[in-house]
């Protein structure tokens, strides 16, 4: 590939939705840019969940999304010229 094209580079977002959270916390190994860890926050059913942390280093590879049991992670993915 010449310098000259650009490549589309996948950026994602990850949102935890923290009251479906249960802190499992599977999806924290999951994760090959490491955006998600543990919070010391508390949700309303006593539970610490996760956080995304470095939001910025996501690839959009659902990975999270995929494995988390209760469906608390929702992964945007959008394309961006490199």
């Amino acid at each position: 590939i010449s310098k000259d094209k650009k490549m589309a580079k996948s950026q994602g977002k990850i949102v935890i939705d923290s009251e479906r959270c249960k802190g499992c916390h599977v999806c924290v190994p999951s994760c090959p840019q490491g955006v998600i860890a543990p919070s010391s926050a508390v949700n309303s059913k006593g539970y610490h969940n996760v956080e995304p942390v470095n939001n910025d280093l996501c690839t959009g590879c659902t990975n999270s999304a995929t494995i988390c049991p209760d469906g608390a992670i929702t992964v945007y993915r959008l394309k961006k010229e490199q």
